[in-house]
């Protein structure tokens, strides 16, 4: 592995943890040349179905691009980074477990919404009213009202 400081071809592994779900290695590693420690992930690679955009054309599954979608979304939200993660992953497995060889990109922004529904509301909302590309207010009290009765305020009271 090339040292991403100096890029020296000589780098020793120090540590190797797997995750929980045995499904990624996360191993630490020291440059021999400048002595600088990093991190490199080892994740298994599935091929994932090409998404079809609006447009007709095709392109490769970008796991980065939801990830940054998701980020945006959940801008200054209480949402852990692990949690964002873990529903990216949850979308990349429920596109292999589709087993098609395309998939249309509405499909992918439903999942994130899915997703995004059940990490943050507000962020959900973020989301849909980007990409469902709301016209009026209706349409976003629409999607507000998706999410369930809301508690109604309790009223003031005025110190006398």
């Amino acid at each position: 592995m090339k040292c991403p400081f100096c890029g020296a071809a000589s780098t020793q592994v120090t540590d190797t943890r797997e995750n929980d779900e045995g499904d990624i290695i996360r191993r630490r590693r020291r440059c021999g040349e400048c002595d600088k420690r990093f991190t490199t992930y080892e994740r298994i690679e599935l091929k994932l179905p090409q998404i079809v955009k609006k447009n007709g054309s095709r392109t490769e599954f970008d796991r980065d691009k939801v990830l940054a979608s998701m980020k945006l979304a959940l801008r200054k939200r209480p949402v852990t980074a692990e949690s964002v993660d873990s529903a990216v992953e949850r979308i990349e497995g429920r596109l292999l477990s589709l087993g098609e060889r395309e998939i249309p990109s509405d499909k992918v922004g439903e999942l994130v919404m899915r997703e995004l529904k059940r990490l943050d509301k507000i962020a959900y909302i973020r989301f849909a009213s980007v990409y469902r590309n709301f016209e009026d207010a209706e349409e976003f009290a629409e999607v507000i009202r998706e999410l369930g009765p809301h508690a109604k305020p309790k009223p003031r009271t005025r110190k006398s």
